[in-house]
């Protein structure tokens, strides 16, 4: 499996939200070197963001979309974006095996959850965690976004203070 292939394919999908004000998440899912399914990151342009229509929320709808016979098991996420908690229980739930992921999420990451502590739905669930493919063109990415001034959505953050004091060296 090329990482940094399908990874780029990931960062192809957050410059498309990058390029209309959104907040610069991107995700493909991959079965078999194949993408079954994208998302970008929606919703947090505006006055009125929200918090529902994250890209591993996106792709995951049009992978059930596809009306596919796909097993689930044998799906790698790649998300330019460590994933949150609710994206994080909804691959989970959804079988997804493998995450891997670009830039951490300091702020809202899931991916560090100690999933034994959970109840069984989620504790009995294996899941690989890959970080940091393509973490340098991920990080180029956050910072032009919290670097505009056009861009609201968590700006001052924690995210936002950690990302532009990152060295992108």
């Amino acid at each position: 499996m090329n990482y940094e292939h399908f990874m780029g394919k990931a960062l192809d999908q957050a410059k498309k939200a990058l390029s209309v004000g959104e907040f610069p998440v991107g995700c493909v899912m991959v079965h078999q070197d194949k993408i079954l399914a994208t998302g970008s990151r929606k919703g947090t342009a505006g006055d009125f963001p929200n918090e529902i229509e994250h890209a591993e929320m996106i792709a995951l709808k049009r992978l059930i979309n596809l009306e596919i016979n796909t097993d689930k098991n044998g799906i790698i996420l790649f998300t330019t974006l460590e994933p949150c908690l609710m994206c994080m229980g909804a691959l989970i739930l959804s079988g997804i095996s493998e995450i891997v992921y670009a830039y951490e999420d300091v702020m809202g990451g899931g991916t560090r959850c100690d999933l034994t502590k959970l109840s069984p739905l989620y504790k009995n669930h294996r899941i690989s965690i890959v970080p940091n493919i393509l973490r340098k063109e991920s990080l180029e990415l956050f910072k032009a976004f919290f670097q505009n001034p056009e861009n609201s959505y968590w700006q001052g953050s924690l995210l936002a203070r950690y990302t532009l004091s990152s060295d992108i060296s």
